[in-house]
């Protein structure tokens, strides 16, 4: 079974513990409270909590556990901006086009005026139409009356 990091918002809401945090359920309650644990599946568990239900209402609660799944969204301390995981350091996004991919990639070579071509294109042939269409556009055939083979 391969081996599965957690992501940078799990990481971020780790994070988070020990903080006060906002809290909305997908049932439209929303919680404020200290964010005492949170489990890489989301489930939180926070004291201190006031819970505002969907008709206005607020309670006192002194703690509250909420499962992942039921979390629509979370608003956490502005602090966390600064945690260490945002800085990155070498590796992936080094400088423009470092590993980049793709037709932007391409539009951004050929902006620096490269000329190469690249996999195996024939020095004449940079730019040529490939894949469906792009050909003749004349219909029928060149030199045939209709589409069907002679």
């Amino acid at each position: 079974m391969a081996k599965m990091s957690i992501g940078v918002p799990i990481k971020v809401l780790h994070e988070a513990e020990g903080h006060i945090v906002t809290l909305e359920t997908i049932t439209g309650e929303v919680f404020r409270g200290k964010l005492v644990e949170a489990e890489d599946n989301m489930n939180c568990q926070m004291a201190q909590v006031v819970v505002t239900y969907r008709d206005g209402r607020t309670n006192n609660l002194e703690l509250v556990f909420i499962r992942g799944s039921k979390i629509r969204f979370m608003i956490l301390p502005d602090m966390l901006k600064n945690a260490p995981m945002f800085k990155r350091i070498g590796g992936k996004g080094a400088g423009i086009g470092a590993g980049a991919r793709g037709k932007a990639a391409m539009m951004r070579g050929q902006a620096r005026g490269g000329t190469r071509g690249g996999r195996g294109m024939a020095a004449g042939a940079q730019g040529a139409q490939r894949g469906r269409g792009g050909g003749n556009t004349s219909w029928p055939a060149q030199g045939r009356a209709s589409g069907r083979p002679q």
